[in-house]
């Protein structure tokens, strides 16, 4: 798979995709991940990539035509399956659309900043909109780093047990069940004993009904869906 995210900030997302299972995934040759400097393809001798909005207003918009250059020259060089644009006004990810995007070759993911950007780049180029929750962050940058990291996770090879990710909440619509480890008992408090049986069934019946309780209680949307 290959992931290129364009962004205003890219320092924000350096870090972010040099570690951990980002890294591994990319050490493994299972992934490139490639951040692309808006501030590149920006106008004039300053590089220019934002400007003031049409009709007033507070807040600066990013321009179209450094947006349509990098995008234009990277849909040149090859394909890709998606162009996503990370933003507020969009429905918000959910594990089976990020399951979807898993199984996807080559991913262009825009990061939004200051007020947005300029509707006419989303008409040409943008394929698919995510918001990573109602709220509103400074820029895209962390939820294009979300959005690559719940990706990649799923990626076969990248996970040292692959079936650990069909575990996590939101597969089936449902929350994870509670996890123990060592000690069996601290300060009073037991693993429960189902757990330690070694009955492989029992453990299984008990984690979904623990799963469906924790969901019914904190998440009942999730049911209804």
């Amino acid at each position: 798979m290959r992931i290129d995210i364009l962004s205003a900030v890219p320092q924000l997302l350096k870090g972010f995709l040099n570690y951990s299972i980002v890294q591994r995934a990319k050490d493994k040759d299972l992934v490139e991940i490639f951040v692309h400097d808006i501030h590149d393809y920006g106008k004039g001798k300053y590089k220019h990539i934002d400007d003031y909005q049409y009709g007033g207003g507070a807040g600066m918009v990013l321009m179209v035509e450094p947006l349509d250059r990098l995008i234009s020259q990277l849909k040149s060089e090859r394909n890709y399956d998606d162009i996503i644009f990370m933003t507020p006004d969009a429905p918000v990810l959910k594990q089976n659309l990020v399951n979807e995007l898993s199984l996807k070759q080559n991913l262009m993911i825009l990061a939004g900043h200051y007020k947005g950007v300029d509707q006419r780049l989303r008409d040409l180029h943008v394929t698919r909109e995510i918001s990573i929750g109602d709220y509103v962050l400074s820029g895209g940058e962390l939820p294009a780093a979300v959005l690559t990291d719940a990706i990649v996770r799923l990626i076969p090879g990248v996970l040292t047990d692959e079936t650990s990710a069909l575990t996590d909440s939101f597969q089936n619509n449902l929350l994870a069940p509670p996890v123990y480890t060592r000690p069996p008992e601290y300060k009073g408090l037991k693993v429960p004993e189902v757990l330690l049986s070694g009955n492989h069934q029992k453990i299984a019946e008990w984690r979904e009904q623990q799963a469906e309780k924790i969901t019914k209680k904190i998440r009942p949307d999730l049911l209804d869906s």
